[in-house]
């Protein structure tokens, strides 16, 4: 019995989940491994993106437990400018992806009241694969 990546749950084709690794970094925080400051560090840029035009989620943030964390997610790919582009509504990706080319998206989760973030999950558009992932 060989491993395939389409057979974890929550993985599409072309999509990495990165819930092993933030199980992983809030394990270290919790056992004093880590400091505050040092997993509650979002950029400026990445914190006003979370206030301004983060999709709210359901989860609460797992260090400060104050608020929900808010999903932002960034597109690069060709004709996009080099630091990317900070997606704001679900109409916004499927015209990406709609483009000719192979965009990357990455989602970031993030605190508005704390600065914690971690990467969610990366996946793969493409006009030629005939659907957009969900955010």
């Amino acid at each position: 019995m060989g491993f395939r990546p389409d057979s974890v749950r929550g993985a599409g084709p072309g999509q990495i989940d990165y819930r092993l690794a933030r199980r992983s970094v809030l394990a270290e925080y919790r056992k004093g491994r880590l400091a505050r400051h040092e997993v509650c560090d979002a950029h400026p840029e990445l914190a006003r993106a979370a206030r301004e035009c983060g999709e709210p989620s359901s989860l609460k943030c797992p260090i400060c437990e104050e608020v929900n964390v808010v999903l932002v997610s960034y597109v690069f790919g060709p004709r996009l400018p080099a630091f990317g582009r900070c997606i704001t509504s679900k109409k916004e990706l499927t015209a990406i992806a709609k483009r000719s080319g192979e965009f990357s998206c990455y989602v970031v989760e993030v605190c508005p009241a704390c600065s914690w973030n971690h990467l969610a999950r990366t996946f793969v558009l493409s006009a030629g694969r005939g659907r957009v992932s969900a955010r």
